[in-house]
């Protein structure tokens, strides 16, 4: 992974190239969402579980992912994480120990992040655009362990999606309530009473402290979703 990103500094930074470079940049992303849609294509009931790399083995948070991701796969869903070490791993984990689909999207970063052994399906990418397609277009729910920027990233993205109905009846699940509960109070008192946004909004997030509430809340929004079509 010697890149480190690279692709994605020269999509990102001012435009200045040919428009030959721009269509060889071009079909790599198209070459890159196509191996993601062929490879994926058969998860109809896919979770996305985001959480820390940093959090080790041994850790509540970890022992919490792996039972709820390994209650998740006893379900039948397909765990899909990003495929790295922490949270992530003891996804991935929980699923393969439960005889689930674990599906790892790893991404190039300036620190080489090594795909963990517990995925069972590997995909990699250079584009950040593209993987996170791949983590909502398969997922019927977000699971969001404790995190940094990567994990808000999702968080807040998985509640734009929602907000302008771009997706339906998907939940973005908190675990650990404690945790989350200064986020929450600021969106309440600095978001919802100010206008910021809208009263129901404050609905979209919701929190579980348990695999068995994870997976009763999935399970809900899955059978929900199933009578849209």
């Amino acid at each position: 992974m010697a890149a480190n990103g690279k692709h994605d500094r020269e999509l990102l930074r001012s435009p200045c190239d040919v428009e030959a470079e721009d269509e060889l940049r071009l079909d790599r992303i198209e070459a890159e969402i196509d191996h993601g849609f062929d490879a994926l294509r058969d998860v109809e009931d896919g979770v996305s579980i985001f959480g820390s790399a940093r959090v080790k083995e041994g850790h509540r948070w970890y022992e919490l992912c792996r039972e709820t991701a390994a209650c998740l796969a006893g379900h039948g869903f397909t765990v899909i994480t990003g495929g790295g070490p922490g949270l992530m791993e003891a996804a991935n984990r929980g699923a393969a120990e439960a005889g689930g689909l674990s599906v790892g999207l790893n991404i190039e970063l300036p620190v080489e992040q090594a795909t963990n052994p517990y995925v069972n399906r590997s995909l990699h990418f250079h584009y950040f655009f593209a993987r996170k397609l791949m983590f909502v277009r398969y997922a019927r729910a977000f699971v969001i362990f404790p995190g940094g920027y990567g994990t808000l990233d999702e968080l807040f993205e998985s509640l734009t999606l929602i907000q302008t109905h771009r997706i339906q009846l998907f939940p973005t699940i908190l675990v650990d309530s404690a945790h989350w509960a200064p986020l929450l109070e600021w969106i309440d008192e600095d978001l919802d009473d100010t206008s910021l946004i809208s009263p129901p909004d404050m609905e979209l997030l919701v929190t579980a402290d348990t695999p068995g509430e994870v997976c009763a809340r999935v399970r809900k929004a899955t059978d929900l979703q199933r009578k849209l079509r």
